[in-house]
Order: C-alpha cells, then structure tokens, then sequence
C-alpha cells in the first residue's frame, strides 16, 4: 500500500494523487513518517500551488498527517519550500482551506528549526491581519486560536519578536484582552506577555496605550487563572520598568483587591508576581511624607502591616481578613 501510493504521488494523473494524498491519513503514525522519507513532500507542495481547492485540501490534510509528531518531517516539509506556498493558501477565498492552512503554518511553528524561517517569510504580518480583519470575516474560533498559538511559537524565538512588534503585536493582542471568548483572551495575554518580557519597545507600547492597565486589571480580576498569572506579569513589568509613573495608574484602577485574591489562590507564579506587585506598589519610599495618601493605599499600607505582623492563617492572613480587606478595596 506504501508503495503504491508513493507511486501515486510521485507519477499519477490528478485523481490518483487525490486518493494516494487522501489514504495517507489512514496510515499509522509510524508509516506516515517513514514514508514522507520516499520523496512525497515536494509533488504535495505542488498539490498546493494549484487553483484545484479539492486537490489543496487533499494536500493540506496529508502534509498535516505526516507533520504530526514529528520533528523530522516538520522541517523536511519546511524545507520543501511549503511556507511560502502556505501564505498564498492563507490569502485565498475559501475559509475552510484558510484555517488549514493555519494549522499547518501552526504545526511547522512548533519547531524550533523552522521559527526563523517562518518569521523572514512575511507570515507575521498575514497572521496579524488576519486577527485584526476578524470583524469582516468569519474564521472560527479554533482558526483565530490557531493564529495566536503560532505568534506565541514565534515569539518564544527572541530574534522573531521585533518583528511581531513592528507589525503591531502588541496592539492586536491587547484589542483581544477581555473583548474575546476567554479562550481567545488567554492565549492573547500570553501572547502579550512574551513580547513585553523581551522587547523595551513592546513594555512601552503597552504601557503606554490608552485603556491598557485598565485591560490588564480587568484581565487579572475576571480572567482564568492562566490569564491572570499572564496579567499579573505584565502588570508588574510595567510597574518595575517605571514604578514613579505607573503606580499610581495601576492603583487608580483598583488593582489591590484582585492582587490580595491572587497572592493566597492563584497559581504559585501569579502569587509570587502577586506579592512583588503589591510591595512595589505600597512603597512610598519617594513619595511625600506629608502628602495625604489616597484612601486605597491606607488600606493596602494597613493590610500589608497585618500580613507582615502574622495575623492569622497561612501566609500570615486569615481567610476571613483577606475578605474583609478586599471588601473594603473594593468600596
């Protein structure tokens, strides 16, 4: 059977190049691997530089089979010269062919032979297009989580992420923040926070754009407890970058309350990110000391005195002062 469809790939007319790319995902995970070996990537390339969408859907799904869990075949199919004809599959009209070229641009992008190659092959800059058109279109929502998943990939590559900024990364992901399916929102922030950790221009951006804190905030407030450790990141990022400018904006937005909540039940990172936030934010050190202290700030200086003084529970606050303190945050 191997053989024959090899045969198939390599010699056949249209129709038998259908069949043979469609029985490939009928395969074993191991056939499939040891068979993209026996020269079939490249005629499944030109399966897809067509204008037969039967024949490019056909292609898709064999090259995402033989993709799969294989690094080896991921860069072989890389090396083909498959991201450049995967943009052209990205710009075409039928959406079904669209989001598969997605998920396959997404699965090369786990590689990390293949990041730098996907980066300097325009695929940026068509990804974020494609997120930012979402209103004059319709993409599923497993299409737009497969576009920001592969920004992630990108991103985790430090030479990718100027490029993600320039092509405005950090304002596409902000636009997702707590105006998306939560799903959407996660992978966004996560998105968001890789930029920020790498690039000064990116923690500027952010900081800097109007209703980003505020979004932020909200994020670590209502979000899920992967998009509030990501938040909360971010937050203390900017705060640390310039605590004499940011904290007061982060504390007009009532930041404390959801900060308290994360320090005794969010995930070990969002509570230690948590606790370093807060202590940036209580400390006046260069603050007057005869300005009178918004009322906020009394309550987070009273608070953190008791926590510090050993008054209740674990961590040094009882269940019961942690509510008391956010409701009065909160008021």
């Amino acid at each position: 059977m191997e053989e024959m469809v090899v045969e198939a790939l390599l010699f056949g007319d249209r129709q038998a190049q259908l069949l043979a790319a469609r029985q490939l995902a009928q395969f074993s995970t191991k056939q499939r691997h040891n068979i993209a070996q026996k020269g079939i990537i490249p005629p499944l390339i030109l399966m897809l530089s067509t204008s037969d969408y039967e024949a490019i859907e056909a292609a898709l799904f064999a090259l995402l089979s033989i993709a799969f869990r294989s690094e080896r075949n991921k860069i072989l199919i890389a090396k083909s010269g498959a991201i450049a004809v995967l943009l052209d599959v990205l710009q075409c009209e039928n959406r079904l062919l669209v989001e598969l070229g997605v998920a396959s641009l997404l699965t090369l992008s786990s590689c990390a032979s293949n990041k730098l190659a996907i980066a300097a092959s325009g695929a940026i800059s068509l990804l974020l297009e494609l997120l930012n058109s979402q209103s004059n279109n319709s993409m599923s929502l497993q299409a737009n989580l497969d576009i920001l998943s592969t920004l992630h990939n990108l991103s985790t590559c430090h030479q990718v992420i100027p490029s993600i900024v320039s092509y405005g990364g950090v304002a596409t992901s902000l636009g997702l923040i707590n105006l998306a399916p939560e799903s959407v929102t996660e992978k966004a922030v996560a998105l968001l926070e890789n930029l920020v950790s790498s690039s000064r221009i990116a923690l500027e951006e952010a900081a800097g754009t109007v209703g980003a804190i505020q979004c932020l905030v909200e994020a670590m407030e209502e979000g899920s407890r992967q998009c509030k450790e990501h938040a909360v990141a971010i937050l203390l990022q900017v705060c640390d970058s310039c605590r004499d400018r940011y904290r007061g904006m982060i504390l007009r937005e009532g930041a404390m309350a959801a900060l308290l909540q994360l320090s005794v039940d969010g995930t070990k990172r969002a509570r230690d990110n948590a606790k370093r936030l807060v202590l940036l934010l209580r400390d006046c050190s260069n603050c007057s000391q005869t300005t009178k202290q918004p009322k906020n700030i009394v309550l987070l200086e009273q608070t953190m005195r008791q926590i510090e003084q050993g008054v209740g529970e674990t961590a040094g606050m009882s269940v019961a002062l942690l509510e008391e303190m956010i409701s009065k945050l909160r008021t």
